[in-house]
Formats: structure tokens, C-alpha cells, sequence
């Protein structure tokens, strides 16, 4: 193809063909035993994992418990959360971390609404990079050529959402990274942020500029939270912490602003800590990855958490009680008792016993190295960097390197294009019976959990082996029908 939509035309023309091809090799490796049993991510709210013995077996004892208030279960989670990462951070649970996100950006970046007179404006500043539509669209977007950046993405689709999620005169600056490439690809062609090169000293002082030109405003800074050179995290600070998000903490504390961290789809005490970052409040979504009770985990220096728990109704109430349990200001972020119970059994668990989360994980990135090295074309196997991470619950599978400046590599699919259906590489594994990984902008993100581990944990090698297999061969199909074998 001579110009890169008509590449991704033809794919989108051969759609049918790729299905018709992804359900003959479903036959040929042998995949109906697995149908509809495995998935290769359990990163994403819209299909959660099934809970583990030990959190349901938590939550069954609790409720044998005929008097069990719940100021006795946050005393414990607090209690968890300062033996896991010290006395100076706190915590607060929400029942989604979307619900954190929102909570957070109310108590530490919205202005203030009381007073008279108007409001004064806020921004925050967000470095363009992947996801940022998780956080970004809490502002209005600045400068006025970013408006549009959200506007098809799951969080913000359509103008009424957009409306209905952006918080009175708060503005969103996004800042450029240096080194990375803002590439169009994809069947519902988007720039893609492609983040493997990413230069993080760079990219630092081009965000000390943007800060220092918004000083007056400026309001904090939202990083995602993954540790992974597919998210602009190759180069790594002293500690192994991301560089970036080391340099991106420093400045926080020279405007002497908040620094938020969102690692939704990743694991807590194990992977990164907001000490190890310098984050002011980092937050998790605790049904992903890490399998738990559908909620929101947020852990930060008690400082910044003292307001957020307050707002939530769980900082002490004017008559000396310790707790009114969710009747705050943000009494739509309860999560319930249960889904508390079921994350203090998975918090027990990561920190008493971190080999259950981690051995799988471990497993799991040894059977990906193995089955790519046999990806056809062969040519495109140099371009691709497997990387393990805790932090990130799994593995993080880049191709983004594949494309040369002459030559065109496996197809790269936006954002846009996993929620309109338009992947092909997805859809391929959907018509084999597989639950398909997260595939954009150049990433796949693989984690244990769906299918792929026993009751006790243990990764089931077979199932595990018999995806990855299924993964390999739908980029093989997508590649074929986009003419590059």
C-alpha cells in the first residue's frame, strides 16, 4: 500500500476473512476445550476475574459475624496499609478507582466552590502518553488542539459524558514526551502515542517549562502509574523506579503541588509504591489484576489523604465519632463491607505470600518468550520487547519497533479501535474461543488469572501455553491479510 490508511482499509476490508481464518486455526491447536474458559487479561473492568478461594472464604467468615461494624473493618485496612508501606500514609477504599480518580481531582486540584465572587480556574498538568483519557478528562483540555483527544474514548464518549465528567473550571494541560512518536494508525485511525523511546531528563524539563508558564493555576500532576518502556518507562532512576516518574515527583515538590498516580490495572505492594515514586496519592482498581472485591484502593501521605477521607466520610464526623461510613460529600464512592473484607484478604495475601502473585506472573512470561519466537514474519521478531512487571500484574508484549521508517510492521490498532470493535487482532482471538488481551497504540498487556491459574494459584501451564499459542497465530492471520507476508 502506498499510504498508510489505505493499509489500514485493506485490513478492515478483509475482516471476515481474518474471522473465517482465526476459526480454522482455533481447530487446528486444538482450542474447543478452552472456549469461552480462558482469557489472557484480567486488566479490565468489563471482565473481571473470578475471585480467589481465599477472598471468598473471607468474605463468607465475615459474614457469619452477626454485629460487625464497619468502622472495625476500616481500622483494620488502616492498620494493613501502614504495616505494608509505613505510619506516614494512610488509606481510603471507594468502590471503583474511577471513583478514587474523581475523588481525589474534587479534594486536591478542583477550586474552591465557596466564597463570593468567581471561581478562580485550575489546571493539571498530564504528560500525553497512553491512558490519559483515564485522568486527562477531568479538565478541560489545554491547549484548545488536545479538545478533541477524548472525545471516542470508553470514559468520555460523546459530548454529554464529557460534559458530565469534566469538573467546574478545571483545565487539563497535556505536555509532549520527548522522544516518543504520535503516530495515526489503526481502522478508526488516531494518533497513537508510541512511548518506547521516550526520553525521560528531556521530557522532564520540557513539563518544568509547561509548570513554570502555569504557575499561577497550576494545581498538581497525574501520571498513569505502569513501569513499563511501552508506557515511556525504559529508563529507570536509581531505586528501579521509572525516571520519569521520579523527575515528575521532584517537580511537585518545587511547585509544592500534589502528585497523582493512577495504576488502576496493576498490583499494590509488590509493584511500585508511592514512596518509591514520590506520589502524593497512587490508586489501584483492585478487581483487576490483583482479583479482589470490586473497589477502588487509594494509599497516600497522610497529609493529602487527611481531606480525600473526610470528603468520603471516613476522616471523623463533628460529634467525635471516628467514622460516618460513606455519608460525606462522596457518599456515591461507598464500597460496602464486603468488597473491604474481600481487599483486606487480598492485601494479607499479596504481602504475606507475594510467590502466589508473582510465580505466575513469572511462568507466564517465560511461555510468551518461548511461543514468539516461532511469530511469522520472522523479520518482525527483533522488534518485539516482552517485558515482566509487578507492578503492572503481568506482562507488557511492545511491537511497536516492528515499523521501520520504510516499511510497515504488525499493525498497530488505537484506542478508538478496541472500543469500536475495529481490532482485528482481538476480535481474531474472540472468534477462537479466547478472551483476548488489551492490544493498542503498539502494546499487548498479558496477566495471569483468567482461566490460566488453579484455585491455589499455580499457573495452569497448558491453558497458559494453548492462549499464548492462539495470540501468536491471530497476528500472524492480521499480518498475512495485511499483505506483509
Amino acid at each position: 500500500m502506498k499510504y498508510r490508511f489505505q493499509f489500514y482499509k485493506e485490513i478492515y476490508k478483509n475482516i471476515p476473512k481474518i474471522h473465517q481464518e482465526a476459526r480454522e486455526a482455533a481447530k487446528e491447536i486444538d482450542l474447543k476445550k478452552l472456549r469461552d474458559k480462558v482469557g489472557l487479561y484480567v486488566g479490565s473492568s468489563s471482565c473481571p476475574g473470578p475471585l480467589p478461594k481465599y477472598v471468598l472464604d473471607a468474605i463468607v467468615e465475615a459474614n457469619k459475624i452477626l454485629v460487625h461494624p464497619l468502622s472495625k473493618v476500616e481500622d483494620q485496612i488502616r492498620e494493613l496499609v501502614k504495616d505494608i508501606y509505613g505510619d506516614e500514609y494512610d488509606v481510603a477504599v471507594t468502590n471503583t478507582c474511577e471513583s478514587a480518580l474523581r475523588v481525589s481531582f474534587e479534594a486536591l486540584f478542583a477550586p474552591p466552590a465557596m466564597r463570593r465572587g468567581d471561581t478562580y480556574r485550575a489546571r493539571y498538568i498530564v504528560p500525553y502518553g497512553e491512558d490519559f483519557d483515564f485522568f486527562g478528562s477531568y479538565g478541560r483540555p489545554f491547549p484548545p488542539r488536545y479538545k478533541h483527544l477524548a472525545s471516542d474514548r470508553s470514559t468520555s464518549t460523546g459530548e454529554l459524558a464529557v460534559e458530565a465528567k469534566s469538573l467546574t473550571n478545571l483545565d487539563t494541560i497535556y505536555v509532549r514526551l520527548v522522544g516518543a512518536k504520535y503516530e495515526p494508525h489503526g481502522i478508526c485511525y488516531n494518533v497513537c502515542p508510541l512511548l518506547l523511546t521516550t526520553r525521560a531528563e528531556e521530557s522532564s524539563e520540557r513539563i518544568a517549562k509547561v509548570a513554570e508558564r502555569h504557575a499561577d493555576e497550576l494545581a498538581g500532576f497525574v501520571t498513569i502509574g505502569y513501569d513499563t518502556p511501552g508506557y515511556g518507562h525504559a529508563e529507570k532512576a536509581e531505586n528501579g523506579a521509572p525516571k520519569l516518574m521520579k523527575l515528575i515527583s521532584k517537580l511537585a515538590t518545587e511547585f509544592d503541588v500534589p502528585y497523582i498516580v493512577d495504576c488502576a490495572s496493576g498490583l499494590p505492594v509488590i509493584g511500585l509504591s508511592p514512596k518509591d515514586i514520590g506520589a502524593s496519592v497512587m490508586m489501584w482498581s483492585m478487581d483487576k489484576v490483583a482479583r479482589s472485591t470490586i473497589c477502588g484502593l487509594m494509599v497516600g501521605e497522610e497529609e493529602f489523604m487527611i481531606p480525600i477521607r473526610k470528603g468520603l466520610g471516613v476522616g471523623g464526623t463533628k460529634y467525635g465519632e471516628p467514622s460516618s461510613h460513606y455519608k460525606g460529600v462522596f457518599s456515591f464512592a461507598d464500597p460496602g463491607r464486603d468488597s473491604m473484607i474481600g481487599l483486606i484478604a487480598t492485601l494479607k495475601t499479596i504481602k504475606d505470600n507475594p510467590k502466589l502473585f508473582k510465580k505466575p506472573i513469572d511462568k507466564m512470561h517465560r511461555i510468551i518468550e518461548e511461543e514468539f519466537k516461532s511469530l511469522e514474519p520472522s523479520k518482525f521478531r527483533d522488534g518485539i520487547v516482552i517485558t515482566n512487571s509487578y507492578t503492572f500484574g503481568g506482562i507488557e508484549l511492545n511491537y511497536e519497533q516492528t515499523w521501520k521508517e520504510d516499511e510497515y510492521g504488525i499493525p498497530i490498532f488505537s484506542l478508538e479501535d478496541l472500543f469500536t470493535n475495529t481490532n482485528p487482532i482481538m476480535s481474531a482471538l474472540d472468534e477462537m474461543g479466547i478472551y483476548p488481551p488489551t492490544i493498542y497504540s503498539g502494546n499487548s498487556f498479558i496477566s495471569p488469572g483468567m482461566g490460566t491459574v488453579d484455585e491455589n494459584g499455580e499457573l495452569i501451564e497448558e491453558n497458559t501455553r494453548l492462549a499464548v499459542k492462539a495470540l501468536v497465530q491471530a497476528m500472524e492471520i492480521v499480518c498475512k491479510y495485511a499483505g506483509l507476508t
